[in-house]
């Protein structure tokens, strides 16, 4: 089919002839004749074929993008970006491991949202040169871009935002922007941040179950150096600067290892799902009583950690995702500080 026959003006309608050119999109995609990413013709093309002036092509073209029905790329001209038309808010969550945290972020963004919302969900894998690229090739097609931005080096250690990295999510309009689970500074404040401080966190935490920390004589953290999602190297920061204000005896471990050396009145912090559960099992095999001969923590709740009763260090996923969604539906982009407790339960 020629592109122009997607457009359809009648000159003895009363209709104002920018609507009937707006119909004319919307009508085919309805139908299915226009689909998302096809390239419609030019403004001088409509004009010149339907003997309209060009104020009344720039009119209608304008008002599809105010809408997100159609999109300008510069140098190359005007494309579907949006099919679906009976939903009113488009949303691309960007995020960098698919995990059992990041879902329940989510679920609570997508449930906050309510119906009137479509979310599509992309994994970058904490790789630079696949996050740029799903930016890219995604940055006029949304109207709201909610990113996580964790990143690996070719060691395997997380690491900062490069000048690529912020050039593509700098690319982005700050009103659609909203950045979660980790504050970049350098953004406009258009944009929306939801975030937390990795090093004050654990600091603020571990000092909030003092009183039941002391009774221990040393403290492990259990952090997986080199991984293929590395976690902030804020973590570390923040539990050496607790145990130093608080002259603890402590150490760093890469992971929990087969026949470990527990020692009673050791205590444990795990990150990873896998050590916990490899610690837990250890400690079990030694008889060693949860709380009393050994103490454990883990990094970031879920229901069966609470079920267990083990004692947790964790932000509110819940309150991020609902947070996030609050942004985009009172469209008040604003820099929020997420909740970072200490969960006392039977395991310290």
């Amino acid at each position: 089919m020629n592109r122009l026959d997607y457009i359809h003006v009648d000159t003895e309608s009363r209709i104002p002839k920018y609507k009937q050119v707006m119909d004319s999109v919307i009508s085919s995609i309805h139908k299915g004749k226009l689909t998302m990413g096809q390239k419609i013709p030019s403004i001088n093309e409509v004009s010149e074929e339907y003997l309209l002036s060009r104020d009344t092509v720039e009119k209608a073209y304008g008002l599809l993008k105010e809408q997100n029905i159609i999109i300008s790329v510069k140098g190359k001209g005007y494309y579907i970006a949006k099919t679906d038309l009976s939903v009113k808010i488009k949303v691309l969550f960007l995020i960098n491991k698919l995990s059992t945290y990041k879902m329940r972020i989510f679920n609570s963004f997508v449930k906050s949202l309510g119906t009137n919302a479509h979310v599509d969900l992309d994994i970058y894998h904490c790789e630079p040169l696949v996050f740029s690229t799903i930016l890219d090739n995604k940055k006029h097609l949304y109207d709201h871009y909610v990113i996580m931005p964790h990143f690996k080096n070719e060691n395997l250690q997380h690491m900062g935002c490069t000048d690529d990295i912020l050039k593509a999510i700098h690319s982005i309009p700050k009103g659609k922007l909203i950045i979660m689970d980790r504050n970049l500074k350098s953004l406009s404040k258009e944009a929306g941040r939801i975030y937390q401080d990795f090093t004050q966190d654990i600091y603020n935490a571990l000092t909030a179950g003092l009183e039941k920390l002391n009774k221990y004589k040393k403290i492990i953290l259990v952090y997986p150096n080199k991984g293929v999602y590395p976690y902030p190297q804020g973590i570390v920061t923040g539990f050496k600067r607790f145990c130093i204000q608080y002259d603890m005896d402590y150490e760093i471990l890469d992971e929990i290892y087969e026949s470990m050396e527990l020692q009673l009145k050791d205590l444990y912090i795990t990150i990873e799902e896998a050590d916990l559960v490899n610690l837990v099992k250890q400690s079990r095999d030694r008889h060693y009583k949860l709380g009393e001969d050994i103490g454990i923590i883990s990094y970031n709740d879920t229901p069966l950690k609470e079920l267990l009763g083990i004692t947790v260090i964790s932000t509110d996923f819940k309150k991020m995702g609902e947070e996030a969604a609050k942004m985009i539906l009172n469209n008040n982009h604003v820099e929020i500080k997420n909740d970072f407790n200490f969960i006392d339960r039977y395991s310290v």
